[in-house]
């Protein structure tokens, strides 16, 4: 059986030295809604909040091996200048230092990648998601749990299958072509990293569903 869950939730990271700060909220107004079983949310979030009851709190903490996973130098690329332009024009309106863009592979999936350096020729891009390393701190409670209809379990593998998750996930460690997509235009770049092939395609606006959103 899957259930529809709406969850409200403070996102915290904690740091070694057990500091903690905020990243984002969930509010009862405008909760994190989630089916289960299908690949929508954290396989630790979603089992530690699917038999819980509405109205019901949570309090747990998840380590990286359980969240987005640990840091990873290799997943740190340059891609070419190019792949960000826009009919000959260089996107910066999206493209700058410390901006966490959409990107998309070959596969449909989504995931981000943050801007660290733009140079002449070369983009310097993070393709580790925004939290790999850290454990994070959820506190909330679930808005409400039932069993999911048919039309929205329906519903929600429709979107899977266009779009997806926009919580991130990495290229990994291959050879890619990567496309910068803005509306209907379409620019080519090529970005050596291994010897496969995959294909990444950057929007200029945003997919995001939540943190709690698993890595496609």
């Amino acid at each position: 059986m899957h259930n529809n869950i709406k969850v409200s939730y403070s996102l915290f990271t904690i740091e070694a030295d057990g500091t903690e700060s905020l990243v984002e909220r969930a509010t009862p107004s405008q909760p994190f809604q989630f089916i289960t079983g299908i690949g929508v949310a954290l396989d630790a979030f979603e089992a530690r909040v699917r038999d819980l009851a509405t109205q019901a709190e949570f309090n747990f903490t998840l380590p990286p091996a359980e969240a987005y996973g640990e840091y990873d130098e290799q997943h740190v690329v340059n891609l070419n200048r190019d792949m960000f332009c826009i009919d000959g024009k260089f996107d910066a309106k999206n493209i700058f230092p410390g901006n966490v863009i959409p990107l998309m592979n070959e596969d449909g999936n989504y995931f981000q990648g943050t801007i660290l350096e733009v140079g002449a020729e070369r983009v310097r891009v993070d393709l580790n998601h925004p939290l790999a390393g850290k454990t994070l701190k959820f506190t909330g409670f679930v808005v409400e749990n039932r069993p999911a209809t048919d039309e929205e379990l329906q519903g929600a593998l429709n979107m899977l299958s266009g779009e997806g998750c926009g919580c991130g996930c990495g290229c990994g460690d291959d050879h890619e072509h990567c496309h910068h997509e803005h509306g209907h235009e379409h620019g080519h770049c090529h970005h050596e990293h291994g010897h496969e092939h995959g294909h990444c395609h950057h929007h200029g606006e945003g997919h995001g569903d939540g943190c709690c959103c698993k890595d496609k």
